[in-house]
């Protein structure tokens, strides 16, 4: 509960110190952690189904294949995603084709779970994407898969075109442009796994611009550089103004998981081109540090985050990430904090293992007064009561943007 070499006490108490039980093997990953929210189609199951996980997981534990990060444990998931394709490209129902096709995406998505790194985890990820675009062109309002001109930036160490979904309003136009929202996805949510944010914000009458962040998927921005998002959004917030359907007086981003760590940031380095940033399960500043992350990596994530971590953020060893993250990333180190800010909102449960609810509260003493909503006893991101009491806040923020 306290760090010896820090004195630090973590709200997190005892459980900081315990490596949890899921870890042990593939059996309690499944039964102790994934099963129940599998059952229910939740988050990380969401749009799927629980017949379309149980056997593979049972073969998985026959097997023993634990390693998340393997190929071997990508490929048995296979099958069954490519099935479900099959059945939705052959059926003439539309609602039962978008199932089958947001189905498949489901299981392609734990199938490239934790980390895209390997052919065999881009080849699964391609593969969700096209399924999912699928299912997306189906859609009442439909979708779209675009690729934008990064003209912020670094000429030399990133890629020269940014891949968007977006999806726009059908009333929408340049008499009448629509708020929008930038959602910054995380570590290993992407694109394709985000059709219900998508859903409420198109039911407000706002369009969705959904990108991946540095170091992750498709993301084109310097993975080690962290100045890299910064030119990432310019770029989108230029090309978004030059369309002319987006009212750039009401603007907002919205980051989930390690994409909260590039809302905050967003929101002090881009506060005039923003109405309001949400940061849900935000690391900001502990959760960079050693202390926090070699306790960390046995907490609630899947596997060990730590190697998901170390390439997502550009180093060459696990040694390297923890004794160098916090200098060259921590929103406080690099006094992104004292900047103005545009209206913030903080959201995450106090029982958060991978980002510390520190993070969040440690915002509060900076620069811009910002507001906040912690869930007791609820783990990362404050799943699963935290999206509730979002959508309200952003409404109010749309509001005022446009007084």
């Amino acid at each position: 509960m306290t760090d010896p070499r820090t004195g630090s006490r973590w709200i997190l108490g005892d459980k900081f110190d315990q490596k949890y039980p899921h870890l042990e093997s593939i059996s309690a990953l499944w039964n102790k952690k994934w099963k129940f929210p599998c059952e229910r189609s939740l988050y990380p199951f969401h749009d799927g189904k629980y017949e379309d996980f149980a056997p593979v997981f049972e073969t998985l534990i026959k097997k023993n294949i634990h390693d998340g990060y393997s190929e071997e444990y990508t490929k048995e998931f296979l099958p069954m995603a490519e099935g479900l394709v099959q059945k939705a490209d052959s059926t003439e129902n539309k609602r039962e084709k978008i199932d089958l096709y947001l189905r498949a995406c489901a299981v392609y998505r734990i199938a490239r779970f934790p980390y895209i790194n390997s052919d065999v985890k881009r080849e699964a990820y391609a593969a969700q994407k096209t399924a999912y675009m699928k299912a997306a062109a189906l859609f009442e309002t439909p979708i779209e898969d675009i690729s934008i001109p990064h003209t912020a930036g670094a000429s030399q160490d990133e890629g020269k075109e940014i891949p968007l979904y977006i999806r726009v309003p059908q009333t929408a136009s340049k008499d009448k442009p629509c708020p929008s929202v930038i959602l910054m996805c995380g570590l290993d949510g992407h694109r394709p796994d985000n059709t219900t944010r998508s859903d409420e914000f198109l039911a407000r009458g706002w369009a969705s611009i959904i990108v991946d962040i540095p170091g992750t998927a498709d993301c084109p921005a310097a993975r080690h550089d962290a100045t890299s998002p910064d030119r990432l959004w310019t770029s989108i917030l230029d090309w978004m103004a030059a369309q002319g359907v987006y009212d750039m007086r009401k603007v907002m981003c919205w980051g989930l998981s390690a994409g909260g760590h590039n809302a905050v940031r967003a929101a002090h380095t881009h506060s005039k081109r923003f109405c309001g940033a949400v940061g849900q399960g935000a690391g900001t500043h502990h959760f960079f540090s050693r202390a926090w992350l070699e306790k960390a990596k046995d907490h609630e994530y899947p596997w060990t985050a730590l190697p998901a971590l170390t390439e997502k953020f550009g180093y060459k060893s696990e040694e390297e990430f923890l004794e160098n993250a916090q200098k060259d990333f921590s929103l406080v180190e690099l006094k992104i904090v004292d900047l103005p800010a545009t209206r913030v909102l903080l959201v995450n449960g106090t029982h958060d293992g991978l980002m510390p609810v520190e993070d969040s509260m440690l915002m509060m003493e900076y620069g811009t007064p910002k507001e906040s909503r912690f869930f007791t006893g609820m783990l990362h991101m404050g799943y699963p009561p935290a999206n509730g009491c979002v959508y309200p806040w952003m409404e109010g923020v749309m509001r005022a943007a446009g007084t």
